[in-house]
């Protein structure tokens, strides 16, 4: 059969096009950005998801402006990538931003088809990626964009608490490729390569005549450890690519479904006897819990978020019996384990997201409470503190704590020591501490008139403090109360806490009805 030769033509005509719009930024500026070391917006789709399953959507998309010397600045596809594609065989969303193509500005086109993007993960019930490079919004067409353009930060927002979000910064971004970032749930940065700010510091020079660098201003190290606006720093495109798969192995597609078990071979009645010298009893001394998760969990498997931000608490994801769960854990080796303005912010944060996407938590309690101070006062450690008590009683994923030593005051509260905030299960070591304040503290308040009037007052001291640790402050006496179910032996806590989350499988739990609630912000 003869072929239709008007058909063939158009066929090479479409394969012309798509190779110009695979090519639009140019050979040299292509090259370029290899010699850097640096992908293109369709490598670095290719390198995250599954080979071969990228489908791309809206390539032949270009601006409606044409001011400002636009008009012969027309690339198909606008400077943005989108689509959809697969990781380790589930459905994903992914926009990249081509920084090629006028540093990756946002023009009408360009922020339309990142919208629809967003719109159709939640439609479609599937984890959104950003990909994000960008300059910001293309001022050449100013506010006119949003008579087309929709709004990534709308989209993002309806999507939020439906889908997981998770965005890469990949280079040097401001502007709504900033904002964008922030409404995701998890933000990556590339360590030398991306940058985040709102305004760059020409603009602040001229404004505030502060001089700083880029990289001072919104480097890698200042997200992760001073703003807290990104939450894993990597070291390369690659191992940022890497991680993002293996963040999203721990959460389900959408709100509707529940994370999937993943079975391995580390056994589930594994006893944990070395955690009885890793957590000193002595409450005054210090050690890193890290260690305590790694070895709870899983093959030592943690995936900490924010590990460089407000350290004295620990954020992340782990598996225990092959189920998925987020940690929430006071790290004694800052401030004590004390929970501060920043720390409260991102426990709260982290709460909200596991119970939005079904992801059971557990809480590691060992801390003396909120810190105390003028700089903590006045930075508003009261509205920041009642963030995380908001979001500890507003979740209703399964909770299960244990109390390792010590829950002092509103940090028993805030970390949900017992049974009163919802906490499902509640366990204590014998080693814990429960009280308004630590046992000297107490002794020297209560006693003070004795001490000064005692001969040996520091003897006075020891014994008031093992006569209030032994009568008000040990976990047998909340054990007696019934506000936590169990004092345990730390060996055994490994076995007892994969029980526990078994047993909650499929737990149900309705607030009172309402369109929502009002966190302290």
């Amino acid at each position: 059969m003869a072929k239709d030769e008007g058909m063939q033509e158009a066929i090479r005509k479409l394969r012309e096009r798509r190779a110009q719009a695979h090519a639009a930024a140019g050979k040299e500026k292509i090259e370029e950005a290899h010699r850097k070391g640096i992908l293109t917006a369709r490598e670095r789709i290719e390198a995250l998801l599954d080979p071969g399953t990228f489908c791309e959507q809206y390539p032949f998309a270009e601006p409606t402006g044409r001011d400002f010397g636009l008009d012969p600045k027309r690339y198909p596809g606008d400077g943005s990538v989108v689509g959809w594609g697969s990781i380790e065989g589930q459905r994903a969303y992914v926009t990249a931003n081509d920084s090629l193509i006028m540093g990756g500005s946002g023009s009408s086109s360009h922020i339309r088809k990142i919208s629809l993007t967003i719109d159709q993960a939640v439609k479609n019930g599937s984890p959104l990626i950003q990909l994000n490079d960008s300059s910001g919004g293309r001022i050449q067409e100013g506010a006119d964009k949003t008579a087309y353009a929709l709004s990534v930060f709308y989209s993002n927002t309806l999507a939020s608490g439906v889908v997981p979000q998770i965005t890469a910064i990949l280079g040097r971004c401001a502007g709504y490729a900033v904002y964008g970032a922030a409404l995701t749930d998890f933000v990556f940065i590339v360590e030398g390569l991306g940058e985040m700010f709102i305004t760059g510091p020409t603009i602040i020079r001229e404004i505030t005549g502060e001089e700083i660098t880029f990289d001072k201003l919104g480097g890698a190290k200042v997200c992760t450890q001073i703003n807290g606006a990104a939450d894993f720093l990597v070291a390369n495109e690659q191992e940022c690519f890497q991680q993002i798969r293996r963040l999203l192995s721990f959460f389900p597609p959408n709100c509707r479904e529940l994370p999937s078990d993943r079975p391995n071979d580390d056994p589930v009645d594994r006893s944990v006897p070395e955690l009885e010298d890793l957590v000193p009893s002595n409450p005054q001394r210090v050690y890193d819990i890290r260690k305590v998760i790694k070895k709870l969990v899983d093959e030592g498997d943690f995936m900490e978020a924010k590990p460089d931000f407000a350290k004295n608490i620990v954020t992340g994801f782990a598996r225990m019996g092959g189920m998925s769960i987020g940690i929430v854990a006071n790290q004694p080796m800052f401030l004590g384990g004390s929970l501060t303005v920043d720390s409260s912010d991102k426990s709260a944060r982290f709460i909200r997201f596991c119970d939005a996407f079904n992801i059971p938590l557990l809480f590691l309690v060992d801390t003396p409470g909120y810190l105390p101070g003028v700089q903590q006062e006045h930075m508003g450690i009261i509205r920041h503190g009642a963030k995380l008590l908001y979001a500890f009683c507003e979740s209703t994923v399964p909770k299960v704590a244990i109390t390792l030593r010590k829950s002092y005051g509103g940090g028993h509260w805030a970390m949900g020591g017992h049974n009163a905030h919802g906490t499902d299960i509640a366990y204590a070591w014998p080693t814990a501490e429960f009280a308004i304040m630590g046992a000297e503290q107490a002794a020297k308040l209560l006693y003070s008139r004795e001490l000064k009037a005692a001969a040996d007052p520091a003897a006075l001291l020891q014994e008031k403090i093992r006569e209030y640790r032994d009568r008000f402050a040990n976990p047998y006496r909340m054990a007696q109360t019934m506000c936590i179910d169990d004092v345990i032996e730390p060996g055994e806590t490994r076995l007892r806490l994969i029980k526990a989350f078994r047993s909650l499988k499929g737990k149900r739990e309705e607030k009172p009805p309402r369109r929502h609630g009002n966190i302290p912000l």
